[in-house]
């Protein structure tokens, strides 16, 4: 299963770059990212392709790691979700009927959705109906 790594970092120019110079340098793709500011903190998710890697990366540029999560990552998603109305709310709404709570989700490179939830296995079963 894929690993979303959470952190903070101060919200001030250059954060951003030493995130991503830290995982570069290191190797360590960015597969995903999410990232907000919000009384001088930003709250960043960020999806790696090696979530060990990642995290010795960002160590040793003094980030510290808060959360580790196993999240579910969708292949691409269907032509019909992609930059059309309606998509997300569809797929949530079958969710909710199936009982799953969402914890959080963003998109990925590659047109791919990242969901924590409830329930990844029920959530698979769902999203795979759907596509």
């Amino acid at each position: 299963m894929a690993k979303d790594l959470f952190l903070s970092l101060e919200d001030k120019p250059g954060e951003a770059a030493r995130l991503g110079e830290a995982l570069g340098n290191a190797g360590a793709n960015i597969e995903g990212l999410c990232a907000m500011a919000d009384g001088g903190r930003s709250t960043v998710h960020v999806l790696v392709d090696d979530a060990a890697r990642a995290r010795t990366a960002l160590e040793g540029a003094g980030i510290t790691v808060d959360r580790e999560t196993e999240v579910l990552v969708s292949p691409p998603l269907p032509e019909e979700w992609v930059d059309r109305p309606g998509g997300f709310g569809r797929m949530a709404r079958a969710l909710a009927d199936a009982d799953v709570n969402i914890s959080f989700a963003y998109v990925a490179s590659g047109s791919r959705l990242v969901l924590s939830t409830s329930d990844d296995a029920k959530t698979a079963e769902v999203l795979q109906a759907m596509m």
